[in-house]
C-alpha cells in the first residue's frame, strides 16, 4: 500500500473520543434531562441505565486513550490491529446508524448552543466511524 493513515488523524480522533467521554454527563443532564427521566424507572432499571451510561463513557474514553497512546499499533496490519479497529469501527458505525435511524424523531432543546453542539457531536461520530473503518480496511489490506 502506497499510503499510510496519518498518526495525527488517529490522535485527533482519540482526543475527540475522550472529549465525548468528558462531555457525556453534561449532555445527559443539560440537553436531555436524562436524570429526571431515569428517576421515573424502577430502582433496578435506574441502576441498569446508569451502568450502561458509564459503559458508554468508559468505552469512549478507553478508545480515545488507545488511539492517542498507540496509533502505530492501530495501523500495523496485525490480527490484533484488525480486531481492535474492527471493534471500534463497529461501535462508531453503530452509533452513527442509530443516530440517523432513531434520534431525529426526538426533540432537542432549541438553544443555539445545543444546535451547534449537536452538529459538532455528529461530525465527531462520523469522523470516528470513518477513521476506524479506514483503519480496518487498511489493516486487512496489509495483512
Amino acid at each position: 500500500m502506497n499510503y499510510s493513515i496519518p498518526n495525527w488523524l488517529i490522535i485527533l480522533g482519540g482526543l475527540g473520543q475522550i472529549f465525548t467521554a468528558i462531555i457525556y454527563p453534561y449532555i445527559r443532564h443539560k440537553v436531555f434531562d436524562w436524570y429526571n427521566d431515569v428517576r421515573q424507572l424502577k430502582p433496578l432499571n435506574q441502576e441498569i441505565a446508569k451502568t450502561y451510561g458509564r459503559y458508554i463513557q468508559g468505552l469512549n474514553f478507553s478508545f480515545g486513550l488507545i488511539a492517542i497512546i498507540i496509533p502505530n499499533d492501530l495501523k500495523n496490519g496485525t490480527t490484533l490491529a484488525i480486531a481492535l479497529t474492527g471493534l471500534i469501527a463497529a461501535y462508531w458505525v453503530g452509533k452513527v446508524t442509530t443516530q440517523i435511524a432513531y434520534y431525529p424523531m426526538y426533540q432537542i432543546p432549541k438553544k443555539l448552543i445545543f444546535k451547534i453542539g449537536g452538529y459538532f457531536m455528529n461530525f465527531l461520530f462520523i469522523l470516528f466511524a470513518v477513521v476506524y473503518t479506514w483503519l480496518v480496511i487498511y489493516n486487512i489490506y496489509l495483512n
